[in-house]
């Protein structure tokens, strides 16, 4: 919460507010209100500046961008996913940006090449597994869950999800159509029926020993240790072997819309987003893994320089996109 931010965060945080109260920003939102509302607050406690909310699903808040085209009152569209950003860039639906604090806080590999989208903090697609259940080297790989051995052991996201395809997309573009279609009709087969909407069902699920094994964002698990510390759960970070893809990694980010008629206010929100105590917040409130390079991630996470990410460039998630979602349905999975 935020009282339990350092004091030198929430002095920054809470500096007089230099902007009429009465600007405001609209804000689509694909990630989870209660997620991203404490950190918008922070904002307009600093500012001054409102910020209106309309949370849904990601795919929606693009189709509506498209359809309101320059009658959209959005200002800025945020995702949890890049693709989903990238489409909406290809589409013409975000402006670029030249901001120096941008290119000074993210790394490239995190935004757009115009910046007219930036990625916010990080998020891995993992492994979390039942102590009792399994035992650390049994599994290395996402590909090792369709194994027949794990038959009935195992819960996943259902087929809308966009972690799922992100992550399906990902594991094509480094492993071809074929083995991804072996890999997600073993998939398929092993869930049977454990194939969930939501990651935290997924985690309850393995916690309660209903399955083994399930594949979640990471965050999700820290979450729920937060909670239940003793809870029986471990997170492995796959595909880590030489010649292994690497973890599987998608980002939370942020864009202004091409029709905005705020679009210095909206610059003075991502300024705050990118900037170090912004990046902080997402670490210590989201368990994600901020991507300044000079904020660190909760302690409690897996320290990123221990692990390898997957060399695919978030930028191509949106053309993979279309092809991963056919496979998907002729697969068959729910």
């Amino acid at each position: 919460m935020l009282v339990a931010l350092p004091l030198a965060l929430s002095a920054f945080l809470f500096a007089p507010a230099p902007s009429p109260a009465a600007d405001k920003l609209t804000v689509y939102s694909g990630r989870s209100e209660r997620l991203i509302k404490p950190v918008f607050d922070a904002f307009t406690a600093k500012t001054g500046i409102q910020i209106e909310l309309l949370s849904s699903g990601t795919t929606e808040l693009v189709n509506r961008l498209k359809a309101e085209g320059d009658r959209t009152p959005a200002d800025l569209l945020l995702t949890n996913d890049a693709g989903s950003l990238e489409l909406a860039r290809g589409a013409g639906l975000l402006r670029p940006l030249n901001m120096r604090e941008v290119d000074r806080a993210i790394p490239s590999q995190f935004r757009a090449a115009d910046n007219s989208w930036v990625g916010l903090s990080g998020r891995f697609w993992i492994i979390v597994y039942n102590t009792s259940l399994v035992k650390p080297g049994q599994v290395h790989s996402l590909l090792d869950l369709a194994a027949p051995q794990w038959k009935d052991k195992i819960a996943i996201p259902n087929s809308g999800s966009e972690y799922l395809q992100a992550g399906v997309s990902v594991i094509r573009a480094t492993h071809g159509d074929e083995r991804t279609r072996q890999f997600l009709t073993g998939l398929r087969d092993n869930a049977g029926s454990q194939v969930y909407q939501k990651s935290s069902q997924i985690v309850d699920a393995v916690a309660k020993g209903q399955v083994a094994m399930g594949i979640v964002n990471h965050y999700y698990v820290y979450r729920h240790l937060a909670t239940q510390p003793t809870a029986p759960l471990a997170v492995l970070m796959p595909d880590q072997n030489e010649g292994a893809m690497g973890a599987i990694m998608n980002v939370t980010g942020i864009g202004i819309t091409k029709s905005s008629t705020h679009a210095d206010n909206a610059k003075l929100l991502i300024e705050f987003l990118v900037a170090q105590a912004g990046q902080k917040m997402f670490a210590d409130l989201d368990k994600e893994y901020p991507l300044h390079p000079e904020v660190k991630a909760d302690p409690a996470l897996i320290d990123r320089k221990s692990f390898r990410a997957a060399m695919v460039p978030l930028t191509k998630l949106a053309e993979l996109r279309e092809p991963t979602l056919t496979l998907i349905e002729q697969v068959g999975l729910r």
